[in-house]
């Protein structure tokens, strides 16, 4: 009864933020200089080979993206779809509130790496300090605070694999997606190592058969395709299957 009404309250929720997607992507400052964009994204995302300075000036414009036609109501559906299912799975517990303020961020993202294959530093650097506040608020009202360690770790595991992969080949790997990752390891630790785990795991398996199949529909190059997508589906299964995963290895 409790994860039903969470769900349909987190659905609601996600409804509604959804169509704050199109101002939260118009309100991430443009790059002012070619140097700016490239510090901003470092490297394009998932195998797109470094290219010169020109080219990070040649992306859609963010204000540009958030006039797309029909990307409100898809926004809105996508961001409805998450929360549900997220709150559907959690039910009403104070971690709850992590999730619910991802979830349109996490939308915007995905729309972002999408249209540009960069995931903007002014979006994710101010989510960490939301959702450490957040987990912190989490741990506080739950009357545990052991949570926060394995938040700790989340961020040291996810962070540091996508950090090495980054470093051993960083034309295969955007660092924006190295930043996100830290994001997405401090929210799923924070669930416990089955969430944390399943996600990171997951986001590599999403992202490489789901890069198979669009490139085999020649709907994204298979060489420079963004990653940030599939690594936010995948911090998605974390939460919905991670616990399950974790009970049957126990």
């Amino acid at each position: 009864m409790w994860f039903t009404e969470a769900a349909v309250g987190a659905g609601i929720y996600g409804l509604v933020a959804g169509a704050l997607v199109p101002a939260l992507i118009a309100r991430i400052p443009e790059p002012e200089t070619a140097e700016a964009a490239q510090t901003d994204a470092d490297l394009p995302s998932e195998g797109e080979p470094a290219g010169p300075p020109e080219a990070a000036t040649a992306k859609e414009r963010y204000r540009d993206i958030a006039a797309r036609r029909g990307l409100r109501w898809q926004a809105v559906l996508a961001t409805g779809a998450v929360s549900a299912l997220v709150g559907g799975s959690l039910g009403w517990q104070a971690s709850l509130v992590i999730f619910l303020y991802l979830a349109p961020v996490g939308v915007a993202l995905a729309v972002v790496d999408w249209r540009t294959r960069l995931l903007p530093t002014k979006l994710i650097a101010p989510s960490y300090a939301a959702v450490i506040v957040l987990a912190a608020f989490a741990a506080w009202t739950d009357g545990d605070w052991s949570p926060l360690l394995t938040a700790g770790w989340g961020w040291l595991v996810a962070g540091g694999t996508f950090f090495v992969l980054w470093f051993v080949y960083p034309r295969g790997m955007g660092y924006g997606d190295v930043r996100l990752s830290g994001v997405l390891g401090l929210a799923l630790g924070y669930l416990g190592w089955g969430p944390l785990l399943t996600g990171v795991y997951a986001g590599f398996v999403v992202g490489g058969l789901g890069g198979l199949v669009l490139s085999l529909l020649r709907v994204v190059d298979r060489r420079a395709y963004p990653f940030g997508p599939f690594m936010l589906v995948g911090a998605l299964v974390g939460v919905l299957v991670g616990p399950h995963v974790a009970a049957w290895y126990a």
